[in-house]
């Protein structure tokens, strides 16, 4: 039994009898202009459906990478620390449910969402697909992952959809707290024993590749970014925000002494950007397939919290029911 959700799909406000086309000119004209589009408002099928792709996407990889973490809470050195990672969890899986409701504006129903990523037909981010091993990990998942992730996301909250713009600028409030908790944790290690930064400094070569490839595939072989930048869904290609990252973070990587796993990292004085090696993108295409190292796993867990959980969506599903009885 589930908690069924009464959201239907929006009732557009703007249906005047225009053409598709006249409409598209205008939905065009105001996103161009720097306008809010609002889920009554008229809206082309395609803008929809990419939204919802993308913001589940989201949504999926907010609530799943809670769980490399998660698994350190009870392993944290101190009670501060797993104070702070508790908090961090906990504000992970509510961005999901922040993306879901903006989902559902959408037309999509939550039922559906939560079943897609427990069945595995949807998607999430690569990087949560890998085995945190260490302590150290927790502090460059928090760090290096969590400033891609706020990267990307300050340019989405620009964005031209409303509802997921304004959730954005909360989660992006909070992400800035998780990232200078991650870099307390690496602070602290690269400047303890010979042994915490042998081991920060692995964590480090572990988790370089999957946080390149965290930004998506090179605009090269990107299907949808034309299509979301010609709407304002996205202000900047996968490539450029891989190159801001590179910009603010690998500096402030090597001021910790660390060294970055790519021999062929540099900025190329006459152009500005950075050289690198790129990831291999055919793992980047298994692991966002469900063929990486921990995708069953975090699934199985997600699915066995799903089922632990009936009760509480039965309790729900009786107390709305209660409450749509009039009184006589």
């Amino acid at each position: 039994m589930t908690l069924m959700n009464p959201l239907v799909r929006p009732v557009i406000t703007d249906d005047d009898g225009r053409s598709e086309d006249e409409k598209l000119v205008t939905f065009e004209a105001r996103v161009a202009a720097g306008e809010k589009i609002e889920p009554t408002d008229w809206m082309p099928d395609r803008y929809r459906q990419q939204l919802i792709r993308m913001v589940q996407n989201h949504g999926n990889s907010e609530i799943v990478g809670a769980l490399p973490e998660r698994e350190w809470i009870p392993h944290a050195p101190t009670f501060k620390r797993k104070l702070a990672l508790t908090a961090k969890v906990q504000d992970e899986v509510g961005h999901a449910q922040l993306l879901y409701r903006v989902v559902e504006t959408l037309g999509k129903p939550r039922e559906v969402i939560i079943e897609e990523l427990l069945n595995g037909t949807a998607k999430y981010s690569n990087v949560f697909n890998y085995p945190p091993e260490t302590w150290a990990d927790v502090g460059i998942i928090a760090w290096l992952i969590d400033a891609a992730a706020i990267i990307r996301q300050m340019l989405l909250r620009e964005g031209s959809y409303g509802p997921y713009s304004r959730a954005l600028k909360r989660i992006c409030y909070e992400e800035s707290f998780h990232l200078k908790h991650g870099h307390d944790i690496c602070v602290t290690l690269a400047t303890g024993t010979q042994f915490q930064r042998d081991m920060l400094q692995d964590a480090l070569n572990r988790w370089w590749n999957p946080i390149v490839g965290f930004f998506g595939p090179p605009d090269r072989a990107s299907v949808h970014t034309d299509e979301l930048m010609r709407w304002r869904v996205k202000l900047k290609t996968n490539d450029a925000i891989r190159q801001q990252f590179f910009d603010q973070y690998v500096p402030r990587i090597w001021e910790l002494g660390l060294s970055i796993p790519d021999p062929e990292l540099r900025k190329d004085d006459e152009s500005g950007r950075w050289l690198y090696t790129e990831p291999d993108w055919e793992e980047f295409k298994r692991v966002i397939k469900g063929h990486g190292p921990c995708n069953a796993e975090r699934i199985a867990v997600r699915r066995l919290a799903h089922e632990e959980g009936e009760w509480v969506r039965r309790a729900l599903a009786a107390a709305a029911n209660d409450q749509a009885v009039p009184v006589q």
